[in-house]
């Protein structure tokens, strides 16, 4: 295999910590875009088929999905794959690190201008607990992500936010055949038990993906909103 050249290409302190674009490259090869959060990699351009298919199954679903929020724009194919079904007639985006989307819209990110010009696309630049108390509109889908994975965890405040409160609130928020998906990057037994405690039911579905040509797994946990929890009333 031919030497990779690594190169970077943006950084940006955030209260959070670092973020830091990549860009890998080999002879005969199409550029990689990397994006890596506090050191540690986080997504890139190349390895997009488990967050499109994670979006796909979620928007499989609900019957409807015409109002849609996605917790987090990251290098923003969770938004394209949605963007791209032809029932969804709003998007909000929340995404809490302001530079991923100065990156998206001044074409750091090549795809980013394009996609940001989907007039059917919001993006706010918020933390997604703050926008779901705030929330005023109601969803057909929540589609959300815990920053979690094997051996690491991007930011402490997010093993905190899945906890019944929040959960509830993305209750309220869902029309009534509204569907809520958390994908996490390891097993959350926790995270299952605070969804059942609150949407009555969910279900666990395991994914296999390769990254970075590792084997690994990710989840995800849906429920949906019909349903009546043992805290809930019909």
């Amino acid at each position: 295999m031919e030497d990779e050249t690594i190169s970077e290409v943006a950084r940006a302190e955030t209260p959070r910590g670092e973020l830091v674009l990549r860009r890998r490259s080999r002879e005969g090869a199409p550029a990689v875009l990397e994006l890596r959060a506090n050191g540690v990699f986080v997504m890139d351009t190349l390895e997009t088929g488990s967050e499109i298919e994670m979006a796909a199954l979620a928007l499989d679903l609900v019957p409807d999905p015409r109002a849609v929020v996605v917790g987090g724009l990251g290098l923003g194919f969770t938004a394209q794959r949605v963007l791209a079904d032809p029932r969804v007639e709003r998007v909000r985006v929340v995404e809490i690190d302001e530079p991923l989307i100065g990156w998206m819209r001044d074409g750091t990110i090549p795809h980013g201008p394009a996609l940001l010009a989907d007039r059917r696309l919001e993006v706010l630049n918020a933390d997604i607990s703050m926008a779901v108390a705030e929330a005023r509109s109601t969803y057909d889908l929540m589609l959300l992500d815990v920053d979690n994975g094997p051996g690491y965890l991007v930011h402490e405040s997010n093993a905190e936010l899945y906890q019944p409160e929040f959960l509830q609130r993305c209750r309220a928020l869902l029309n009534p055949d509204g569907v809520l998906v958390v994908w996490s990057a390891a097993r959350a037994p926790v995270l299952l038990q605070h969804i059942e405690q609150v949407f009555g039911e969910a279900a666990e579905i395991r994914y296999d993906v390769l990254l970075q040509d590792r084997p690994e797994q990710y989840f995800l946990y849906s429920a949906r909103a019909g349903r009546t929890g043992p805290d809930q009333h019909a």
